[in-house]
């Protein structure tokens, strides 16, 4: 067991606090958590309503479909987790709400966000929240062009994009090191046993031993499938005379019919 303080403390306010149990009881992260490489402490607004039935919603103002988390229990759940986390001498916590207009989450973003030893995570729900309440909200975060039930699985995949690149995780820390997106290209291919499978060979270079002629054919690999599947990577990236190289192979291979 882990004994040294935390590296990345998450206090999550959430109306529905039993399915981050996904991510804090399975897997690479729930290994984590049991090490203490990571905490984890849930709010829920309802603890923070202070009427009869608990209510955190209520009608917008100016009509319209829907409900709207109400700003009180909101606000008092993000205080409460701030003050946690200043009490534990947390440096650069940041809060973030997870919400379809904040800006696109993607592997830049979860390393600027590594800088930060807590974070306050907003999940709402219904339409959103009160406007007033992003003035207690340090940025807005989304993980695409599309509708949730709720901010719950953004959460929790912004949360796992971050824990897996933490030392110590992962079994084999290079593993974190060539996912992709890391170097701005999609991974390569990968192959295991057995060798033959319903006819289909594995390459012959990745049996060959030779070191350097697999790391040409995976970053040549990486680039075809980036050029193929996401152009728009390539699009953005300053590649070096290597990739450019192996690039231009790629596109002669492509207008001849070879791949």
């Amino acid at each position: 067991m882990r004994a040294s303080k935390a590296l990345l403390t998450f206090d999550v306010v959430t109306l529905m606090p039993e399915m981050f149990l996904a991510i804090s009881d399975y897997g690479v992260t729930g290994r984590a958590f049991k090490e203490n490489i990571v905490n984890l402490n849930l709010w829920n607004p309802r603890e923070f309503s202070m009427d009869l039935h608990k209510t955190v919603d209520d009608r917008t103002y100016g009509g319209g479909p829907g409900m709207l988390m109400t700003a009180d229990p909101l606000v008092k759940s993000i205080e409460a987790a701030k003050k946690r986390q200043d009490k534990l001498g947390l440096k650069n916590s940041k809060v973030i709400h997870m919400t379809p207009r904040g800006k696109l989450l993607s592997h830049n973003e979860i390393k600027r966000l590594l800088s930060c030893e807590g974070l306050v995570i907003i999940t709402s729900r219904y339409e959103g929240i009160d406007e007033r309440v992003n003035n207690w909200v340090d940025e807005e975060v989304s993980i695409g062009d599309y509708v949730l039930s709720g901010g719950e699985l953004p959460a929790m995949t912004m949360m796992d994009c971050l824990i897996r690149q933490l030392p110590g995780v992962l079994n084999d820390d290079e593993s974190a090191t060539q996912d992709s997106f890391v170097n701005g290209l999609l991974d390569h291919s990968h192959f295991t046993r057995p060798e033959i499978f319903k006819k289909m060979k594995v390459p012959e270079v990745l049996l060959s031993g030779d070191h350097e002629k697999i790391r040409l054919w995976r970053l040549k690999e990486s680039l075809k499938l980036t050029w193929i599947k996401r152009p728009d990577l390539l699009a953005k990236k300053l590649l070096t005379k290597e990739e450019a190289r192996l690039l231009e192979e790629i596109q002669i291979e492509q207008e001849q019919g070879s791949i």
